[in-house]
Parts: C-alpha cells; sequence; structure tokens
C-alpha cells in the first residue's frame, strides 16, 4: 500500500515521501495517528496544495525540540528512593519518576520521550538516561540516584 507521509516517521522517510507500507501498518498506525495519507490523486495534489504549511509546521517542532535539548544539555537529576545497605533500592526508579522530576525543574517531558533500554535503575548510583525529543533531536541526562535518609521516630 502507498501512503505519502506528513511528518518524517523514524525508518521509513521523511515528509513528502510516498512509500510502500503494509496495510496494516498503514491501517492501524501511520493514518490514525496523522502520520501518513493514502496515495491517491487526490491527496496528492491536496498534499501539494498544504506542503508548505506542513514544512513550517514540521521547523517549528524541530526547533522547539533543539530548545528543549539545550536546557537539557547540562541537567544532574537527583532522585532520593529507599535503599538496602548495599545500595539496592526496595523498589525502582522509572521512566515516571525521572519524567516527572524533569517537569518538577520546569521543562516540559513526557514519559515515552525517556529511553531505557535497559529498563528501571534498581542500585544507588550515577546514570546516562537518553531522551528521545524528536526524530532528530537526542538528549542525555545525567540521573543520580541517592538512597533516602530515614529519619528516627
Amino acid at each position: 500500500m502507498d501512503v505519502i507521509l506528513l511528518k518524517k516517521v523514524d525508518n521509513l522517510g521523511v515528509l513528502g515521501n510516498v512509500v510502500s507500507v503494509r496495510s496494516g501498518y498503514a491501517r492501524n498506525f501511520l493514518i490514525p495517528t496523522g502520520r501518513a495519507k493514502m496515495a491517491t490523486r487526490e491527496n496528492m495534489a491536496e498534499f501539494e496544495q498544504r506542503r508548505a504549511e506542513l514544512e513550517q509546521a514540521a521547523a517549528e517542532i524541530m526547533v522547539e525540540a533543539e530548545a528543549r535539548r539545550a536546557k537539557l544539555q547540562d541537567m544532574v537529576l537527583t532522585i532520593k528512593a529507599k535503599a538496602g545497605s548495599e545500595g539496592k533500592l526496595y523498589g525502582s526508579v522509572t521512566n515516571i519518576e525521572i519524567a516527572e522530576a524533569i517537569n518538577a525543574a520546569g521543562i516540559a517531558v513526557e514519559r515515552r520521550e525517556i529511553r531505557m533500554p535497559d529498563g528501571p535503575l534498581r542500585q544507588t548510583g550515577d546514570y546516562e538516561v537518553q531522551l528521545h525529543l524528536h526524530t532528530d533531536v537526542d538528549a542525555t541526562i545525567r540521573v543520580v540516584v541517592e538512597e533516602e535518609e530515614v529519619s528516627a521516630a
């Protein structure tokens, strides 16, 4: 099935490309999420009329992602968690806690933008966490997981 890409899609193409994909991928993902349209003559003509508008919107999204990367560039997050004597956490630090900490610092980040290929953090220590802000914009922040101080009651 041929589709016209309305946004850049990783490992597929950029705005305006006509690509051949499996029909299920197009019907269930690309078209419902607004990333593509069927490649019919009418849709091709409509796309050519809207091309400048779509390119402008894509450029604005890219500029916004670059600005967020600049803010995140030297960020060091310190997250406190309950841990045992050997530094092993009783729970774990997930992308949800990291996203909340970044948002509390005043930078808008969604939890789906945080990449943790090795899974949640389960030990105290320093970690480098990748953020995928846009198809072309990635950032790295340092996360320090420290043991939470237990107050005597």
